[in-house]
């Protein structure tokens, strides 16, 4: 099968995307896609290109949109007007916005749950815990970030509060798009394998308090050379050479 370029602006394939059963084709692409998208095989603010990406995965065009709708969703794709779809690039700024309201967030939920942790709780936590964990020993930095995410909505899940949930929804993108980039900007591929061991711990533990210096300290971590590392990227973004693109004149 003939290897397609994925996007337009910047973005590039690391291999091919296998074909998948039409039974599952909306789920399979939209998988891929993310796949691709977290790898940074597809670049931060790249343009989406339907007909090449429908010729890799070897599907019509209806499921494919279907899929990008679903990461449109997500927060990991956004529509822009005349322009297509694009992933969704992150700058200095969104990374402060989201360490700051995510301390506000999960501390505000664990106020919600902290009289209602029974063994369900802890069962629960515990679990995606070492599901995180196992996606760090298998260095899969992309399942690693979902396990991550997984592991911090536990919480936000728990507490039964529609409005808090439809806010940590709104951020997940973002979310899962910031710890790519943490991840390429520490040199990592995935989290620290003991970096949640304290959020746990603590996440069950006796005191409120250290959970909530924990959650203060736990997302600020790294934070400045993450955005060091997105300042970086955005100046050599703008300082490439713009290319003529089809329509353009």
């Amino acid at each position: 099968m003939t290897e397609f370029p994925l996007s337009r602006g910047g973005g590039r394939s690391s291999g091919q995307l296998a074909r998948v059963p039409k039974s599952t084709f909306r789920a399979h692409i939209a998988h891929g896609l993310r796949q691709a998208i977290l790898r940074g095989d597809i670049e931060p603010g790249a343009q989406l290109i339907e007909a090449n990406l429908a010729d890799q995965f070897g599907v019509s065009r209806g499921p494919l949109r279907e899929a990008m709708r679903q990461l449109i969703d997500e927060g990991l794709l956004v529509t822009v007007p005349y322009t297509g779809t694009h992933v969704v690039d992150l700058s200095v700024e969104d990374v402060r916005e989201i360490y700051s309201m995510r301390v506000s967030l999960e501390i505000f939920a664990f106020e919600q749950v902290w009289t209602r942790r029974d063994a369900t709780f802890r069962d629960g936590l515990v679990r995606l815990h070492e599901d995180l964990t196992r996606c760090i020993d298998a260095q899969d930095d992309a399942a690693s970030i979902y396990a991550e995410l997984q592991l911090h909505g536990f919480v936000y899940e728990a507490t039964g509060h529609r409005i808090l949930l439809k806010t940590w929804e709104s951020i997940r993108g973002r979310l899962q798009l910031y710890w790519a980039a943490h991840h390429r900007a520490h040199g990592l591929r995935g989290p620290r394998r003991d970096g949640h061991d304290d959020y746990v711990r603590t996440a069950l533990g006796d005191s409120f308090e250290a959970l909530r210096q924990e959650i203060t300290s736990h997302m600020a971590r790294g934070g400045k050379q993450t955005e060091a590392f997105l300042a970086s990227r955005a100046q050599r973004s703008a300082a490439r050479p713009r290319l003529v693109t089809d329509g353009a004149r």
